[in-house]
């Protein structure tokens, strides 16, 4: 549905959306002197909102107009028949409570390597995994993937479960909830009609429907060892591959050559345009040379979450796995992972 339903009762003003697949609702503290309900159109309010001032607004309903004021700007919109509105799915059961931050971080991470392709629309979803007190989240779009994993509050010590949710609906929930201090996180039961997921914190209210399907079995690409290791600054080598890409054309490679404590970064060839540089590393292991998509390399050191990133390597056409690193001697972060594929260097 294209409008959004407000409803006014209870010194609350409720804000509501659904398009028959996810739903949000708001409730914000305000003075009601008539209680009523009205269905206008969402994104037209939505900008209208966004361009006002930082002042008190007043809603009026006068026949089936809205008349919305805000110091000297005053707008009029339409309203529909608030009776075509279908009924919002109601709430599943809190299965615990995950700390915002955190899973906005999360999110944020694992996110990078989901599909925006919907033609595949299996790998447009996060699989979200439960087990006792740990989550794992795992998104892949067969040329990156990645894996997080956080600690929670289960109503349910001993929960195991797996869902599959829509990518942007969990960077929707992350962006609205994140900085609200807990999640509730829902989850249906057995006896619910519907296969919804649900999220809640403060006076706000996420549902989505779950993505049928069998999720790849991605945890076993994540190589257990690897022999040859180097790692560097991470903000140094994200605008070093910044620069270079810029004459990478479409769809070419960047290529990096892990040698003598540095990593050699090149792109473009012949007449047309090209770039070299360089950024130090700490190398463990042998020399090597393998080229990545410009885009899925920034992307993954984008959300790394470490000052330093170490690169896993078995073989030049095998993945590279990425982890971050808070210290140089350090140990890495393994409780992120983003593991990314090769592009084959040409002769």
């Amino acid at each position: 549905m294209r409008g959004l339903l407000i409803t006014a009762e209870d010194n609350l003003v409720s804000i509501a959306s659904f398009d028959y697949e996810t739903s949000a609702q708001l409730d914000v503290e305000a003075h009601i002197e008539t209680e009523g309900q009205i269905l206008v159109e969402g994104r037209m309010l939505s900008d209208i909102v966004k361009s006002l001032p930082n002042a008190p607004v007043t809603i009026e309903l006068t026949d089936s107009r809205v008349i919305v004021t805000c110091q000297n700007s005053t707008f009029t919109l339409a309203t529909m028949p608030v009776e075509e509105y279908p009924a919002l799915p109601t709430m599943p059961e809190v299965a615990g409570t995950i700390d915002g931050s955190t899973f906005a971080e999360a999110i944020s991470q694992v996110t990078a390597a989901a599909s925006k392709d919907d033609t595949l629309p299996i790998l447009t979803a996060v699989k979200i995994e439960i087990e006792g007190d740990k989550i794992t989240f795992l998104a892949t779009d067969r040329y990156r993937l990645s894996m997080k994993e956080i600690t929670w509050t289960p109503h349910d010590p001993q929960i195991s479960t797996s869902v599959l949710v829509k990518s942007r609906t969990l960077t929707e929930v992350a962006r609205s909830l994140g900085g609200g201090g807990e999640i509730e996180f829902r989850l249906a039961t057995a006896e619910d009609d519907a296969e919804l997921v649900g999220f809640s914190s403060g006076g706000r209210r996420t549902t989505s429907l779950l993505v049928d399907g069998e999720y790849p079995k991605i945890r076993s690409l994540f190589p257990e060892e690897s022999n040859i290791y180097a790692t560097v600054d991470t903000s140094l080598l994200m605008e070093a591959v910044k620069r270079v890409a810029l004459v990478a054309e479409r769809n070419t490679s960047l290529l990096m050559m892990f040698s003598d404590n540095e990593v050699s970064l090149s792109a473009g060839q012949g007449d047309d345009a090209s770039a070299t540089e360089s950024v130090p590393v700490e190398m463990e292991g042998e020399d090597i040379t393998v080229a990545f998509n410009p885009s899925y390399l920034s992307e993954g050191l984008n959300v790394i979450g470490g000052q330093y990133t170490r690169f896993a390597f078995t073989t030049a056409p095998k993945p590279a796995l990425l982890t971050g690193k808070q210290e140089l001697e350090g140990p890495q972060n393994e409780d992120y992972r983003y593991l990314v594929m090769p592009i084959r260097i040409p002769n």
